[in-house]
């Protein structure tokens, strides 16, 4: 049988100022363990701690611009309209430079866990 979910969950995001993050499958909404689907909104001037996660993150923009940085300075700006991978292992920084921020749905599998996204100190 199909499982509805009527709303998802607000969860606290890490970074310099406060990101909305709304879970609708994963971990705490709906206790599924193999993906998580969220939809991200984060201001201008966003940044997060770097990560090396235990999970692959499939990443689409629907606003703003998101930038990905990864290896040693080198970074993607992806926009509106277009999506990135990352996968598990790799080190990576997500920000929002633009003064509008952006707006975003992350995939994540297996789903996101605070123990499994192993941000940088």
């Amino acid at each position: 049988m199909p499982k509805h979910i009527p709303t998802p969950t607000v969860i606290e995001a890490a970074g310099n100022k406060p990101k909305l993050i709304r879970e609708f499958v994963g971990r705490v909404n709906s206790g599924t363990d193999a993906c998580s689907v969220a939809l991200m909104e984060s201001p201008g001037g966003w940044v997060e701690p770097g990560q090396r996660p235990d999970f692959d993150e499939y990443t689409v923009v629907l606003e703003g611009c998101l930038r990905v940085e990864y290896g040693t300075g080198q970074y993607l700006d992806v926009r509106a309209g277009e999506a990135v991978i990352t996968e598990r292992g790799e080190w990576v920084r997500y920000s929002t430079p633009e003064e509008g921020g952006a707006k975003y749905v992350a995939v994540c599998l297996d789903a996101f866990s605070p123990d499994t996204v192993h941000r940088d100190a």
